[in-house]
């Protein structure tokens, strides 16, 4: 593969954790401080957003196994099509329709525009996974593409919650230090909030028009980058085609793997809840709101650094003493 289709190919990598990062770290603040909504909403918009997003994972990867191949490929038209809703989506999840809803018809709102976002991403990020076994038949080229992928995606994964965090976080900070001023009255300070709140509103649709767009570009360099082989992998390698019902029969039966994706499953249910916490935490019990997208970047640089490290440690004792000093730490 030549260099630059690598490229191409890891760049369309990065929406997902982009956008999914950003999310994670601002969506429920947002809902709570901006929109004003009832935490049992919030809550429910976020764990009905999850279980769509789980329900729809596997969907998708069955109706992408079983589409056409078309001029454009097989993969290639959900990541295209896919891309302007989610796009759209994306920026409708950080509008904030009029004061005058009634809680219920945002929780509503919001819940729609979630689902139809999560499922949009699965359109796109499914087949853009899949991708790989259709870049050609070596398997030392898709290796090669896999970790331009993975840096990329490291990359989508600062920039989505750097950008988000450095345009928001100022007005956090305004916000924050109008709740906590005891000298001013009650009805200036009832004023300026209220001031306050429209600019920071007008700061969360900007960082979504910010990261849309990128979303946007990636999809386009992948889409103009990237040529998905015409051939089957599987044909290719020599290997036959196993019926859905075989396959699934044995990943279950594989005692190691379910070990090692309960290990998966639960590690990220713990970052998942530190993560959509963080903000609030930050915000209204330490009184870091002003500083938290620079905690943010601390916390996602030190990650990146450390993977050197934990490499090294991986070599040294090997995968499962990794894993384990890795979920113990």
């Amino acid at each position: 593969l030549p260099f630059c289709r690598k490229i191409c190919y890891a760049v369309g990598g990065a929406p997902y954790h982009m956008t999914g990062n950003a999310i994670g770290f601002f969506l429920q603040i947002f809902l709570l401080d901006v929109v004003q909504m009832e935490t049992s909403f919030a809550s429910l918009i976020l764990f009905l957003g999850r279980v769509w997003d789980a329900f729809t994972d596997p969907l998708v990867g069955f109706l992408v196994s079983k589409s056409r191949r078309t001029r454009l490929g097989k993969l290639m038209p959900w990541i295209i099509l896919s891309m302007p809703v989610g796009v759209i989506s994306y920026f409708l999840l950080w509008f904030t329709p009029s004061d005058s809803m009634s809680q219920m018809s945002n929780f509503f709102w919001y819940l729609l525009t979630y689902c139809i976002f999560q499922t949009c991403m699965t359109c796109y990020h499914v087949p853009y996974s899949a991708l790989t076994m259709f870049l050609g038949a070596d398997q030392r080229d898709r290796d090669s593409a896999t970790a331009y992928r993975m840096g990329m995606e490291m990359l989508g994964t600062l920039a989505g919650a750097t950008i988000q965090g450095q345009i928001v976080g100022v007005y956090h900070r305004q916000t924050a230090s109008i709740c906590s001023d005891m000298n001013v009255t009650l009805q200036n300070s009832t004023t300026l909030f209220m001031e306050h709140l429209h600019t920071t509103r007008q700061a969360y649709k900007m960082a979504a028009g910010v990261l849309g767009g990128l979303y946007l570009l990636c999809c386009l360099v992948l889409f103009l980058g990237v040529k998905e082989h015409t051939g089957n992998p599987l044909k290719l390698q020599g290997r036959r085609k196993v019926p859905l019902s075989v396959g699934l029969k044995a990943v279950v039966r594989h005692v190691p793997y379910l070990r090692l994706t309960s290990g998966f499953l639960f590690s990220s249910l713990a970052f998942q809840l530190t993560q959509g916490n963080f903000a609030l935490f930050c915000t209204h019990v330490a009184g870091l709101g002003g500083d938290f997208q620079h905690l943010v970047l601390v916390l996602l640089v030190s990650a990146a650094l450390s993977i050197p490290v934990w490499q090294w440690v991986l070599g040294k004792l090997g995968k499962k003493a990794t894993l384990l000093l890795g979920l113990t730490v």
